[in-house]
């Protein structure tokens, strides 16, 4: 999935953390709530901003992220 158009960064915004669409919803917020257990349903219920897309956005960002980290060579 191409998250580019989802996940946005603002220095101004929430501390210059990855957000969802503009929202002052993080990634982290999100991955945190699957996380803990919450199922996409009861996200999407509790945040009616966010849709599907979203949610699969902030899972597809923090595994390319994963794998960017995983490629740098240690020091």
């Amino acid at each position: 999935m191409d998250y580019r158009g989802i996940i946005t960064i603002e220095p101004g915004k929430r501390g210059g953390k990855p957000c969802i669409r503009g929202l002052r919803i993080t990634v982290y917020e999100v991955l945190e709530y699957l996380a803990s257990g919450m199922t996409e349903a009861e996200i999407l219920a509790d945040f009616p901003d966010l849709t599907r897309e979203d949610i699969l956005a902030c899972l597809a960002f923090a595994a390319d992220r994963e794998r960017r980290l995983a490629s740098i060579p240690p020091a």
